[in-house]
């Protein structure tokens, strides 16, 4: 079984940061694209920033310049760097990604378990 563990998430004020880390393992052959989304009370889950498996990346407007998502293919892991942070932050985070599994070869899409981040004014 392939499972997203994630770590990180917390209580902050605003214009403080958090550091979201999430993992990968499981019988893995491979991990493409990468990625975090948030779903705040009463609002759809959101994409916040994604990576693929070559290092390019995509952020929601509403996170650029304050958020930085990076991965480390050797240890399947992906990490969102959060700074400056806002009451609006405010959410559960998920780990995203797809995954090709071992033995078929099977690409499937993976969630996290999420983590609450709480940006208080």
């Amino acid at each position: 079984q392939v499972q997203l563990v994630e770590s990180g998430g917390g209580l902050v004020q605003a214009g403080g940061s958090l550091r979201l880390s999430c993992a990968a393992s499981g019988r893995i052959s491979r991990v493409n694209t990468m990625g975090w989304y948030r779903q705040a009370p009463g609002k759809q889950r959101e994409l916040v920033a994604a990576i693929t498996s070559g290092g390019s990346t995509n952020y929601a407007d509403s996170v650029k310049g304050r958020f930085t998502i990076s991965r480390d293919n050797a240890k399947n892991g992906v990490y969102l760097q959060m700074d400056s942070l806002k009451p609006e932050d405010t959410a559960v985070y998920y780990c995203n990604a797809d995954i090709l599994t071992l033995p078929n070869l099977l690409s499937r899409n993976y969630w996290g378990q999420g983590t609450q981040v709480t940006v208080s004014s």
